[in-house]
């Protein structure tokens, strides 16, 4: 088990102006111990044979030729709006202009 006492979890509730009860600064040694003795267990994998990686799986970025497809006219592309104005939409301002 880790070295976390029970003095330690109160020291540190009093610095975090936590209010704790004994029981719950009992319970909370504990288990900041489990935690800070998991934290060790995965500390002890790393070494110089195992490689450090960000994703468990290899990521590739996939990319496709940009070209061109059909393209709408300005005529097809304001058809169904349902306001334009010099070959653009027309939405209400939202904004005030001074």
């Amino acid at each position: 088990m880790s070295e976390i006492s029970r003095a330690d979890v109160e020291h540190l509730a009093t610095l975090a102006h936590i209010s704790m009860t004994e029981e719950e600064l009992t319970t909370m040694a504990g288990e900041l111990a489990v935690i800070v003795d998991s934290v060790k267990k995965v500390s002890e994998a790393v070494s110089e044979d195992v490689p450090a990686t960000s994703h468990p799986l290899p990521l590739t970025n996939v990319f496709r030729e940009d070209v061109v497809g059909e393209v709408f006219t300005e005529e097809q592309s304001l058809l169904n709006a349902p306001d334009a104005e010099d070959g653009r939409f027309k939405v209400p301002a939202i904004l005030d202009e001074e």
